[in-house]
């Protein structure tokens, strides 16, 4: 296909994930993750998050949110989101399935609740009729390209732990955060109270395999998970405990992988010399490109902020269908003409000046 504008799991795996993952792929090593050299490339991770966590690798996104809500979530409690989350709209609902919890979507007109919106639904603690709320979760960057300010998270994250809740953070384009605020992902995540979050790479130049990590932050029941009037506050010994419980979670939701060093080579080489966030600033810097091509274009109208990697722009129904003759894009809104367009870490501008010379064919011919 020509270059593809539908999502940033359309490209390829970046040359030098590749390349760690051939120069890995010799002589024998212990399986599940039990050999040095993860361990090793675990620990990096997360002393970049501020070293007051644990990680775990897993296969892929879903698993990831799978794994880290289910590890803090019993069948009665539920799961707070946006309405536009991705384990509300794109994950076929596993997260209810393993969990057996209620998703509550929320309104997010821009992606992101707030929360006064987030505080409405945290009611009916103790009634048995109704499903304990017992965790947020947030995106960052959102479903729609825009992004949670450190202050937002925090406010969010004191909020659910005022509640004796806790906040989830799924980040599986969480380079495309970091670069965009231009700031450490510790600052919007250890810092700001985010108990959990899920790791991304796979858009960003991985092959597979994303993380899992849980931060010292948050108030852990570690006597049971499932017991609301057990629930405690803890140190970090008791935090760690806690962290084993992911473990268990994550061989029972098939996400351990066996040769788990695989993982460990790409996130080596990901985070070696910042290359997670050069990657997520290439693709950052061509959606603003494509934005600043496109919106002088009367029959283009950019409908969401540009803030990350992906373009929304609403289009005449006949424009978008014949420029997916040729690209390969979502609709996002059928009812609107809503088109989303994203960027990859291999987007070239010569990519985006031929698709926008083609867009301004189309017009002139068929306007």
């Amino acid at each position: 296909m020509k270059h593809s504008f539908g999502s940033d799991n359309h490209s390829g795996v970046h040359p030098m994930i590749m390349e760690a993952i051939v120069k890995e792929n010799q002589n024998f090593k212990v399986s599940y993750g039990e050999d040095p050299f993860t361990k090793d490339v675990l620990k990096r991770l997360e002393n970049l998050l501020g070293g007051n966590c644990q990680a775990l690798f897993v296969i892929n996104g879903t698993g990831a949110n799978v794994v880290a809500l289910s590890s803090f979530l019993s069948s009665y409690q539920a799961v707070l989101a946006p309405e536009t989350a991705h384990i509300n709209v794109d994950e076929c609902g596993a997260p209810e399935k393993f969990s057996g919890s209620k998703i509550v979507a929320l309104p997010a007109p821009d992606g992101k609740v707030t929360p006064e919106t987030v505080e409405k639904a945290l009611i009916n603690f103790g009634d048995q009729h109704h499903a304990q709320p017992r965790i947020l979760s947030i995106s960052q960057p959102t479903e729609l390209g825009t992004l949670y300010t450190p202050q937002e998270v925090k406010d969010l994250a004191d909020l659910m732990h005022c509640h004796n809740c806790y906040l989830h953070m799924d980040g599986s384009r969480i380079s495309n955060a970091a670069a965009a605020l231009n700031i450490p992902i510790k600052s919007f995540t250890a810092d700001c109270g985010v108990d959990v979050l899920s790791f991304g790479g796979t858009k960003n130049g991985l092959l597979m395999g994303e993380a899992v990590v849980v931060f010292s932050t948050g108030k852990i029941d570690t006597e049971s998970a499932s017991d609301e009037n057990s629930r405690k506050e803890s140190g970090d010994s008791k935090n760690a405990q806690f962290a084993d419980i992911v473990k268990f979670v994550r061989k029972q939701a098939t996400q351990l992988y066996s040769k788990n060093r695989f993982i460990a080579a790409q996130f080596d080489a990901y985070l070696k010399d910042d290359l997670y966030l050069k990657l997520a600033e290439s693709s950052n810097s061509m959606a603003k490109y494509l934005e600043s091509q496109l919106k002088d274009i009367p029959e283009v109208v950019i409908s969401k902020k540009v803030e990350s990697n992906a373009v929304f722009a609403i289009l005449p129904k006949w424009l978008t269908a014949k420029l997916q003759e040729k690209y390969y894009f979502y609709i996002w809104d059928e009812h609107t003409g809503e088109v989303r367009w994203m960027c990859s870490f291999n987007t070239k501008k010569e990519d985006i000046d031929e698709f926008v010379a083609y867009v301004k064919t189309l017009i002139k011919e068929f306007a």
